[in-house]
């Protein structure tokens, strides 16, 4: 997994590399949160956009992760292509 983002609530985002299944390209982003207990989690699929897992995240919250995706999918796969956010 390679980092992308850190959000003010200390939410860290994660994607993974390109996979490549059934003839189509995907990226697993992953968010998670620490909390007194362990840590808040959610795992989206894109391109499609589906939670694989959620645990802790309200649905509202959950709806921002979703738009925050929805207008950074271009650049998460290009992170995913090159192996991550290369900073100098």
């Amino acid at each position: 997994m390679y980092p992308y983002m850190t959000l003010a609530d200390e939410t860290e985002i994660v994607h993974s590399q390109i996979i490549k299944e059934d003839g189509k390209e995907k990226v697993v982003v992953h968010f998670e949160r620490p909390t007194d207990d362990g840590f808040d989690f959610a795992r989206c699929e894109l391109p499609e956009y589906r939670w694989l897992e959620k645990n802790g995240y309200t649905e509202e919250e959950l709806q921002k992760f979703h738009q925050l995706l929805y207008s950074n999918a271009h650049l998460i796969y290009k992170y995913a292509a090159n192996g991550g956010i290369q900073i100098a």
